[in-house]
């Protein structure tokens, strides 16, 4: 059965009047030095907890040797290095050998086989989390942590070893993550951002009166509306994620967040053209709505690296849509300019008179 990521597989035969099952996984090396490991989670479906068998080569020989691993929190949170210890369920047997034989040698891209025979409890057949992972380097006889791309924190598979049917779970929560990083992407990254420069630039636009204003107010509110959907499935998956915590995209997604709902707030407490403090409400204003923009495509990059989507077509897409608006920008402030001094000299050559003069010059010439 192919599993989910990094192009592994896993084979097996369960065996009801024991209660055993025979596994083999299929993994592959990602460096010369590296380490590739499988197990079994027999609580939840995450890696904190999981029961592993670990193959890597011996740093004094450099053959292949399994080991036995138990991926207890303080691992996961780097306190402390892995180190070998017996497993707590049953295993039975347990071999490694690596695709080619005895001549096949450990390179980026070798393909390793691990075997194992375990002793199943009879009431945990019908969903058993298998958990695989690799990584490029051992430290000792201590695995290293493994790349954090999305491929290698989704590699959790739920499997029903007497049908052979997948949870849907897992897939479901790829699914949440695909449509949370599309939503914001979307508003966050685009709504918010057309938003801002309708702001800026529909305002001196003298026939649209105060159209401009409802214009801005109803895309940035349809961006928050949206972006707060997009913020509550990322709450969601963080509560789904087993533990796995992308710090700095959190971060800037709370305070992206944040700062949408205050400059959301502001709405209601506008002060009238002719109030006093309407100078401050416009100055928090900008700086609440351009600080807001700013980290909100910011963590947008930030996501597509989290999705393992750093050099993807989907965030060229990105980058041209946001490289499109960005060109609009400019071309209306550089347009904006010219209007300015145009006017601005207009203004300076009526304060001397050149204008008038040279209507009444023109008009007793024809006269």
């Amino acid at each position: 059965m192919p599993l989910p990521s990094q192009d592994a597989s896993i084979a097996w035969t369960f065996h009801p009047h024991n209660v055993t099952l025979d596994i083999v996984f299929f993994g592959s090396f990602i460096s010369p030095s590296g380490w590739v490991g499988f197990g079994i989670n027999p609580n939840s479906p995450e890696m904190t907890g999981t029961r592993a068998l670990i193959a890597f080569p011996d740093p004094n020989s450099g053959q292949l040797v399994l080991l036995p691993y138990i991926i207890d929190p303080s691992v996961k949170l780097q306190k402390s290095p892995l180190l070998s210890k017996p497993l707590d369920i049953h295993l039975v047997a347990s071999s490694s050998t690596l695709y080619g034989g005895k001549m096949a040698t450990i390179h980026n891209g070798a393909t390793i086989q691990i075997y194992a025979t375990l002793k199943l409890v009879s009431n945990k057949t019908k969903n058993v989390h298998f958990v695989w992972n690799r990584g490029i380097y051992v430290q000792g006889y201590s695995p290293t942590i493994h790349p954090t791309n999305i491929n290698d924190l989704s590699s959790i598979a739920t499997i029903d070893v007497l049908s052979g049917s997948q949870s849907t779970c897992h897939n479901n929560f790829l699914t949440l993550k695909d449509v949370h990083g599309v939503i914001n992407s979307i508003s966050w990254g685009v709504i918010l951002p057309l938003g801002a420069v309708t702001a800026r630039y529909l305002r001196h636009v003298e026939s649209l009166g105060a159209t401009w204003f409802y214009v801005h107010a109803g895309v940035q509110l349809s961006g928050i509306s949206l972006g707060t959907i997009g913020f509550a499935i990322g709450i969601r998956l963080g509560q789904l994620s087993g533990g796995r915590v992308y710090g700095l995209h959190r971060n800037l997604g709370i305070a992206t967040f944040v700062l949408g709902m205050l400059q959301t707030l502001a709405l209601f407490f506008r002060p009238k053209t002719t109030n006093k403090f309407r100078k401050y409400w416009k100055s928090y204003h900008h700086f609440v709505g351009y600080g807001c923009v700013v980290l909100g495509v910011v963590n947008v990059f930030q996501g597509f690296e989290v999705m393992g989507e750093g050099r993807s077509y989907v965030k060229l897409g990105y980058c041209l849509c946001l490289s499109t608006l960005i060109g609009v920008a400019v071309a209306l402030e550089v347009n904006s300019w010219v209007v300015f001094c145009r006017k601005a000299k207009e203004d300076k050559m009526r304060r001397e008179g050149l204008i008038g003069s040279s209507a009444k010059f023109s008009g007793s010439s024809h006269g």
